[in-house]
């Protein structure tokens, strides 16, 4: 398998995470708790703010 491939998807869905939630009718605090999330787990972080993330 071709990890640089699966690096740039992980990388495309973080960004898509990211502007999503900087762009959602959350607080602040609420923006700022989901972006280091998803910037230091990405993985994770994106499938915690796919389940629980502002709507």
């Amino acid at each position: 398998m071709n990890y640089g491939i699966l690096g740039a998807i992980v990388f495309v869905l973080g960004v898509y995470a990211i502007y999503r939630v900087l762009t959602s009718g959350a607080t602040t605090g609420t923006k700022a708790i989901w972006c280091i999330v998803i910037l230091l787990l990405p993985v994770i972080g994106f499938i915690a703010w796919l389940v629980a993330g502002p709507k």
